[in-house]
């Protein structure tokens, strides 16, 4: 069984038990949260696809923790100007484990 989900503006495929990481939520670590924009559910083959999400359904998941990802180098240059510019960040993200698929 797994849903795609639409978890902090992004679209997922989950399953049960699967951990992923998502933009950081306003969420403190051990709580439980829900999302109800489920845009499509397969249950033992079985598909029901949302126009644009399933009413009723929802995917439960608990927050394990908050962290910062691996550094993203961004890296511009203008050919023949000389011009280089160097630049980069690390994204915050959280952790979440997926309970249940309602």
């Amino acid at each position: 069984m797994y849903a795609i989900v639409e978890i902090a503006g992004q679209q997922f495929k989950v399953q049960k038990d699967q951990r992923i990481f998502v933009h950081r939520l306003k969420t403190e670590e051990g709580m439980e949260m829900s999302f109800d924009t489920v845009m499509l559910k397969d249950q033992d083959g079985l598909v029901t696809i949302g126009a644009p999400k399933i009413e009723g359904a929802s995917v439960k998941a608990k927050v394990l923790k908050h962290l910062k990802g691996d550094k993203v180098l961004v890296f511009k240059k203008k050919r023949r100007k000389g011009y280089q510019k160097m630049n980069g960040h690390r994204q915050y993200l959280t952790q979440i484990e997926i309970t249940d698929i309602l």
